[in-house]
């Protein structure tokens, strides 16, 4: 089979991750009898630099053709000096709603080689972690009206409108309890109900959704607690479901408990099987060009994109399977290295992972 997928590097150390990924596809390829063609968009500050725009018409038309996307990151200080509407950043809002990405999942999982990472102490991970946030991702407040304004007393005020409808609510429940039913039959619904009128409905419609799914324990819980039991009592979760800036803020926190945010992949789906796949980390613009960047995390979102979009499960399986044997036979990059482990660079450590490939 052939496959078209659209590359978006973007900014920072994004192009040095995405290199090391594409080599695994191709390997993948190699190994399994497929081929991979890939084309490179601009978007974020690379493409403001080009173009003047953080995400060009051409960029959006591309990625639409394309089986999938693989982004690298977006943004970094060269660029913070730009207006809202300008910066990098944008370009993610805008490929996700030009996409129909509305679900973005981002797994927090452990090795057991990293466990010692972790800040948490050995008796809350009980010999590991695996859990899946499932983030709405083109609705509520980053979607909603934002405006600065003068109010009646001449002060500048500002708002930004939160919204989210049934429609919305229901497709975003059902990826979650799908995912659910592939995994420990255990949904945990978060929000603020006792205090926004959108989290009551969301509250409302994720019960009764429930019941269409008699094999899935649902439970909820208010994100101030959720923010807690993460740290308290992690292994309660197992798949868990919430809106835009609520799942932004906790899959950042589940990133950090498991010890390096260079080790997680993300998915954005669309109806059907389209997705664009991403490392969770930022675009480190510190270390960009150095070759000390960990490129495992969008190495597993390679993974991702093998099982979720393409339905190629045992190619999935067989990256994953690499990575874990690089972490076996004592391979470290500099995020994850201890004192008396020698890191291994960018470019080192994706050739390891393809050899793995076999």
């Amino acid at each position: 089979m052939e496959y078209q997928i659209a590359l978006v590097p973007g900014d920072g150390i994004g192009p040095e991750v995405v290199a090391e990924a594409v080599k695994v596809l191709k390997r993948v390829g190699e190994v399994y009898g497929h081929t991979f063609r890939f084309e490179t968009v601009l978007a974020g500050g690379a493409a403001i630099d080009a173009t003047g725009e953080c995400l060009p018409t051409e960029t959006l038309a591309k990625c639409k053709t394309a089986d999938a996307v693989l982004l690298g990151a977006v943004g970094g200080p060269k660029w913070d000096e730009l207006p809202g509407e300008k910066r990098p950043e944008k370009a993610l809002l805008g490929l996700r709603k030009g996409l129909g990405l509305y679900a973005n999942l981002r797994p927090a999982m452990i090795f057991p080689e990293l466990s010692e990472a972790s800040p948490l102490k050995p008796s809350v991970l009980g010999g590991g972690l695996d859990i899946l946030i499932v983030r709405e991702l083109t609705g509520g407040i980053y979607f909603g009206k934002h405006e600065t304004f003068r109010n009646a007393d001449g002060q500048t005020s500002a708002r930004d409108v939160e919204e989210y409808s049934e429609k919305e609510i229901l497709r975003i429940g059902r990826t979650a309890f799908s995912m659910a039913e592939k995994r420990d039959h255990h949904v945990t619904s978060v929000d603020k109900a006792n205090v926004l009128d959108t989290s009551r409905l969301w509250r409302k419609t994720m019960t009764a959704l429930a019941e269409e799914y008699p094999d899935v324990t649902l439970d909820h819980m208010y994100v101030d607690n959720a923010s807690m039991q993460l740290i308290r009592d992690p292994k309660h979760f197992d798949v868990i479901v919430t809106s835009n800036m609520f799942g932004d803020i906790l899959s950042d926190e589940a990133s950090q408990i498991t010890g390096s945010i260079g080790m997680l992949p993300s998915a954005s789906l669309a109806d059907g099987n389209f997705g664009m796949y991403e490392p969770v980390h930022g675009s480190a613009p510190d270390i960009a060009g150095k070759n000390l960047a960990n490129p495992i995390a969008t190495i597993l979102s390679v993974a991702m994109l093998l099982r979720y979009t393409l339905n190629l499960s045992k190619e999935a399986d067989r990256v994953e399977a690499a990575v874990k044997e690089f972490l076996h036979e004592g391979y470290r990059t500099a995020d994850i290295a201890g004192g008396n482990t020698e890191a291994l660079g960018t470019v080192e450590t994706g050739d390891k992972i393809t050899a793995l490939i076999r």
